[in-house]
């Protein structure tokens, strides 16, 4: 049986900074991550379980990305959803997802709490749809974009016959 990391619970003070609790979020959910993206089988990149799906390959460096792109967007300070295009690909997956965690980190750690609030603008062809605190831009693409297709994954690799690792709990894979 598998020895499963012991999590230390960090100390919050009531002079938290307002980044504290995403890092802290980043780290838990990034060890999840890592086991999904392992397991992704490099034989079956082209693999998709739909016409209208992204491929295995696609998929899964997208989620290693999410951090990077986040990284850039934060340096740009908006979102152009009409020009938005994903970073080429490789299937160096985990290296890439440990690099753009690492970069995600030091960038969101770097931001005081007036830079947190600060306005984030998403456009889509120069309209103005959306602007909402930089806070909420983190949460919503680094953190629950991210689980959202990491989901996705875990359901491509059940659908492939690959053991599904234990994320929340256990898995039918994995006590």
């Amino acid at each position: 049986m598998q020895k499963r990391e012991c999590l230390k619970p960090r100390r919050y003070t009531s002079r938290m900074r307002i980044a504290d609790p995403i890092l802290g979020e980043l780290d838990f959910e990034s060890r999840s991550t890592k086991r999904i993206l392992e397991r992704v089988p490099k034989d079956k990149l082209d693999w998709t379980p739909h016409e209208k799906s992204m491929t295995l390959g696609a998929l899964a460096w997208h989620l290693a990305t999410i951090p990077r792109r986040v990284v850039e967007l934060l340096a740009a300070g908006t979102l152009d959803l009409a020009t938005a295009r994903p970073p080429a690909a490789h299937d160096d997956f985990l290296g890439e997802f440990d690099r753009n965690v690492a970069r995600v980190r030091e960038t969101i750690g770097a931001l005081d709490d007036g830079a947190i609030r600060a306005p984030f603008t998403i456009t889509r062809e120069g309209k103005e749809p959306l602007t909402i605190p930089t806070v909420s831009f983190i949460r919503s693409v680094l953190l629950n974009h991210s689980y959202h297709h990491r989901g996705q994954l875990s359901v491509y690799l059940r659908l492939l016959d690959v053991p599904v690792p234990a994320l929340y709990g256990t898995s039918a894979d994995e006590p």
